[in-house]
């Protein structure tokens, strides 16, 4: 131990951060937004990973309690994993990821901390405990003998101890892939993105207890918990709107870590049918994938998400990718239940599971934005990866 912390020489290297320059972009705001919907469904980072899914065995000993893909036909996106070690204990271990890629092109230290908390919240909806929560990193980096790559290794380094420490998570391990740089022939330097990768694990004390993502039934109530802010920048709206924007997430680790607390709390005493987390895509994705993995539909109004005054549009309510958000389909018996889990926390109702087959989304004035088949938006979400 004397050899390995006093022994290596140890390396002196210059890290520089500076902000990049960049500004939110004008995007015309439209009457209806099916058609910008299906194409994020059919992004690469959203679209349907099926076809990777089904050539690897995911099973060990038929121990999946919930697998990578749910919902009434099994090929709807689960949030997360958990498998049951052992067959005489009820007891479950989920297994999560999160990794925002483009908000590296913002600040890493978003990205970092953006990805610790998408992998929690996926931990959080299949019904894992918040206070048994475990991380991993995975870096994948450019050539760090360069100041400014090692600054944005050094910002995500920082999101990572804050994470750690805020959310009660420990890193018990990881790795890293650093220098991922060369030359091409004509003297063109390729340098894959700054790229972090989190993955979280937690118990589950009943695996009975566990809930996916797909809506179970027509007539119940579907609630928005977190806080939609005006944060689209690294968003896969803008992207397929050729931009990049500057208000990437951000978190704020108190309040996410008590909403996953009420979150957990209230999927363990039985209030909860069906959890999806607004992460890719934002709120309009999340409630698309809900829908045609249970095969159900959606009948949503606006006027209910939590948001901040900032937060106007259409386009900025529907697409925002802002952290620690859940859709959550409650039983209408557990209304009340569930209202005061959640008390003096952002959260509202926005709708009803249908069983019209369409998901309508209404904005702040009443009007339909989304008005789409459910079939439709699973074959935008499924074309892509379709070989």
């Amino acid at each position: 131990m004397e050899f390995l912390h006093d022994g290596i020489p140890k390396f002196s290297r210059k890290a520089v951060w500076n902000k990049p320059k960049l500004s939110e972009p004008a995007i015309e705001a439209c009457d209806n937004y099916n058609e910008q919907l299906k194409a994020i469904l059919s992004s690469y980072n959203i679209a349907s990973k099926e076809w990777v899914i089904r050539q690897y065995d995911h099973e060990v000993q038929g121990s999946s309690v919930i697998k990578p893909l749910t919902g009434v036909v099994n090929d709807g996106p689960s949030d997360a994993a958990v498998i049951q070690p052992k067959f005489e204990s009820q007891q479950g271990v989920a297994i999560a990821c999160g990794m925002n890629p483009r908000y590296g092109d913002i600040d890493p230290y978003r990205m970092a901390i953006s990805g610790i908390d998408e992998a929690i919240r996926n931990l959080i909806c299949v019904g894992a405990r918040f206070d048994r929560i475990a991380l991993l990193d995975n870096f994948c980096w450019g050539n760090c003998d360069k100041p400014q790559t090692l600054g944005s290794l050094v910002r995500a380094a920082e999101a990572c101890r804050d994470g750690a420490l805020g959310f009660g998570a420990p890193f018990i391990s990881g790795k890293d892939s650093l220098h991922n740089e060369f030359e091409a022939e004509d003297g063109t330097v390729i340098s894959i993105p700054p790229t972090l990768l989190i993955s979280a694990m937690s118990l589950v004390d009943d695996v009975e207890k566990c809930v996916t993502m797909d809506l179970k039934q027509s007539g119940n109530i579907l609630f928005v918990v977190g806080l939609t802010k005006n944060e689209l920048g690294g968003s896969h709206y803008y992207k397929i709107n050729g931009a990049v924007g500057a208000n990437a997430p951000e978190v704020d680790i108190e309040k996410s870590s008590e909403t996953a607390r009420r979150m957990s709390q209230a999927i363990a005493d039985g209030l909860v049918v069906s959890c999806h987390d607004c992460s890719e895509g934002g709120l309009a994705v999340a409630l698309a994938e809900m829908a045609f993995a249970g095969g159900l539909g959606i009948e949503a109004d606006l006027k209910g998400v939590p948001r901040t005054d900032d937060c106007t549009g259409t386009n900025r309510i529907l697409f925002s990718e802002s952290n620690s958000r859940y859709i959550v389909e409650v039983e209408p018996g557990n209304f009340d239940r569930f209202a005061k889990t959640m008390l003096n926390m952002p959260f509202g109702q926005i709708g009803v599971v249908s069983s019209s087959g369409k998901v309508v989304v209404k904005d702040t004035d009443g009007k339909a934005v989304i008005d789409e088949q459910t079939d439709e938006l699973k074959k935008a979400w499924q074309k892509t990866f379709n070989w």
